[in-house]
């Protein structure tokens, strides 16, 4: 069961709070790290866009980010944190954070970072969630150039799916948008038409492929159409009930709101990675992690020397 006080608990084990875990081992603090073991992008088989380390597969980076954190004592343990409280009137330099874990332990921080991430919403259609990061996906700048010329297509029949595709044409030049039994503005129907990207209005029954990765599209009536890729643009949310529970401000997006370097206007509470809305890449999200992580000591540092 783990207990203790720490300096700093970072709660999320991804790129974000792994790198905010190293940058503040290097500053000699304690840090507990709670992983839960479910990194959102565990079904994608390599990332993409993170220089130096382009292709490598995402459980590979963290088992590698986990290992270099060894040398400076930062503590990492596969735990669910399932709640967490402000401590009242707590003093200077004491914890001002209690964490409830899934084992009924508790720990507590002086400073918490979440970096718990979010959650994508995939399409309600038969074979998304079997292919999803195998031919269905939610990132063109992750996973586009692999289909590079190949026939591409977007699922959704909002002004979202509509930018969607248009976008896609950076990458092929032979793009449908799959609108579901839904129906586009007039201007949005003519801008992708005079943009050479089709549309299919029927229904999709179903996103086909071989077991492996998908490779068409199913249609009502019998059509099928081959593809190379599915991308969908859907809502996403948050995957802890963490930020809410702590009061934070959340966007029409649902997207946590920050202010200054990773602050979420909670006092001594930060976030870094996808659940604060911001360009959602693996290396995106690692500079974030490493941008509260300063702040972070800053902030301690200030607190200690008043």
């Amino acid at each position: 069961m783990a207990t203790g006080a720490f300096d700093v608990v970072v709660v999320g084990g991804g790129p974000a709070g792994l790198s905010a875990a190293l940058v503040l081992g290097r500053c000699r603090r304690s840090v507990l790290v709670l992983d839960d073991g479910e990194p959102r992008n565990a079904v994608a088989p390599a990332l993409h866009g993170f220089l130096t380390r382009d292709g490598t597969p995402p459980l590979e980076l963290l088992r590698a980010g986990r290992e270099e954190l060894e040398r400076y004592g930062v503590a990492v343990r596969q735990e669910r944190a399932m709640g967490a409280r402000c401590v009242d009137d707590c003093a200077p330099l004491e914890p001002m954070f209690e964490v409830t874990l899934a084992n009924g332990g508790k720990v507590t921080a002086r400073r918490l970072l979440l970096a718990t991430g979010v959650r994508d919403r995939l399409p309600e259609v038969e074979g998304a969630r079997r292919y999803y990061g195998r031919g269905v996906y939610h990132c063109p700048y992750c996973d586009a150039w692999e289909h590079s010329d190949q026939p591409l297509a977007v699922l959704g029949a909002d002004a979202d799916a509509v930018a969607a595709a248009l976008g896609l044409l950076t990458w092929s030049t032979d793009v449908t948008l799959l609108l579901d039994g839904g129906e586009l503005p007039a201007a949005a129907a003519e801008r992708l038409s005079r943009n050479g990207v089709s549309t299919a209005s029927a229904p999709v029954v179903e996103i086909l492929g071989d077991g492996e990765r998908a490779h068409g599209v199913a249609l009502e009536g019998g059509e099928e159409l081959r593809v190379g890729a599915v991308f969908f643009h859907t809502q996403r949310h948050q995957a802890s009930d963490l930020p809410d529970m702590l009061g934070c401000i959340l966007d029409e997006n649902e997207d946590v709101k920050v202010r200054g370097p990773q602050k979420t206007g909670v006092p001594g509470l930060f976030m870094a990675g996808d659940a604060d809305g911001d360009v959602q890449f693996v290396i995106v999200a690692a500079a974030e992690g490493a941008r509260a992580a300063v702040a972070i000591n800053h902030d301690l540092q200030k607190e200690e020397r008043a």
